[in-house]
């Protein structure tokens, strides 16, 4: 597909400084752009390609200076890296629309509902009761257990399992090997020393706009749903436990791990391979760093910590900076008890 200038700029709002006529078919780096490609510069650090590209258009931000000539046709944004998402989203909707169908060989239930205009990949199986919205993209392999709702253009990669009774908004994108739904880690200890499974009878709810990436686990409540509410963004390898509460537009790094039962406000942000306990509480605008371990309560909103134990971010970063200065005070301190060995001598 090509794309002019001119059309591009009235997808993200943008100013044409060049040639509206221009035309591209596919995307590449600004440092590797070739003719007939779309790029972009958002972080200066990439400047000096701005000048070299072989890209045909380029969107950069309405306030970049020009130091010399540049060949491309340019698109003036305010931000270019958010006009750049835009752009991304819209021409993979584009590509989204053109895939519709059902693919052989699929299982579908006699009392599954499907919605207009989706798409079942082969090998996919829809259980009873299975509600489709409309436009909702199912790749191949993926398992949708009974009484399983998937609303309105929701795309599930290849492998995706979602056990019995979960539902997932409007506008969700799940990754490739993602579980939903598999049981909570929950074990009542007995007098033998063996542990009772205790049955998982919740499920779990997936709000609008939320994205799961790949080979992620959320397991289903014990009573009542594990929730990630709308707007939320998971990367891969995460593991959420049952119970748990995930507040909107809270955004959670690769391999971090939330215990049982704790709720995460809004807006939160959670490093890679943070590690959360359980049955605790994390107010809104938190920040948590990476490999951090929370064993407590958060409940001052907007509050950043690290480290593990975790604790207050600027604190640690004064305790990190006293500890790189540590060989030269213990040179200071033996100096000091020399100085002092020396004046009590001489008043001997």
């Amino acid at each position: 597909m090509q794309f002019s200038a001119a059309q591009i700029a009235l997808l993200i709002n943008a100013r044409v400084e060049g040639d509206p006529s221009v035309s591209v078919g596919s995307f590449g780096k600004i440092e590797e752009a070739v003719s007939g490609q779309l790029a972009f510069l958002a972080n200066q650090k990439y400047e000096e390609y701005l000048y070299s590209t072989g890209a045909s258009i380029i969107i950069i931000n309405e306030a970049q200076e020009l130091k010399q000539p540049v060949a491309a046709t340019l698109l003036r944004v305010p931000d270019a890296y958010t006009a750049f998402a835009t752009l991304l989203a819209k021409y993979q909707e584009i590509v989204a629309q053109q895939l519709t169908g059902i693919q052989e060989p699929v299982y579908i239930s006699k009392t599954a509902t499907l919605g207009e205009h989706i798409f079942l990949g082969a090998f996919s199986y829809l259980g009873e009761n299975v509600k489709l919205g409309n436009h909702v993209k199912i790749y191949p392999g993926v398992y949708l257990g009974d009484q399983v709702v998937v609303k309105d253009h929701s795309v599930l990669h290849p492998g995706v399992k979602i056990y019995h009774n979960c539902v997932i908004g409007s506008h969700v994108t799940i990754h490739a090997g993602t579980v939903i739904g598999s049981d909570g880690f929950g074990f009542a200890p007995q007098a033998d020393g063996s542990f009772k499974k205790v049955p998982q009878i919740g499920n779990v709810e997936v709000g609008d706009y939320v994205e799961i990436g790949a080979n992620s686990t959320i397991d289903r409540a014990t009573i009542g749903s594990t929730l990630i509410k709308s707007g939320a963004k998971l990367d891969n390898l995460i593991q959420i436990a049952h119970n748990v509460e995930v507040g909107h537009n809270t955004v959670i790094a690769a391999q971090a791990g939330i215990s049982g039962s704790t709720k995460l406000g809004n807006n939160v942000m959670i490093g890679g391979q943070a590690g959360l306990a359980g049955h605790i509480q994390v107010a809104n605008g938190s920040k948590i760093n990476a490999q951090a371990g929370l064993g407590k309560s958060l409940k001052v909103p907007n509050s950043s910590v690290t480290g593990s134990p975790a604790y207050n971010y600027s604190q640690a970063i004064r305790s990190q900076a006293t500890a790189r200065n540590l060989p030269e005070m213990e040179k200071r301190l033996k100096d000091l008890e020399e100085m002092v060995r020396q004046l009590l001598a001489e008043k001997v």
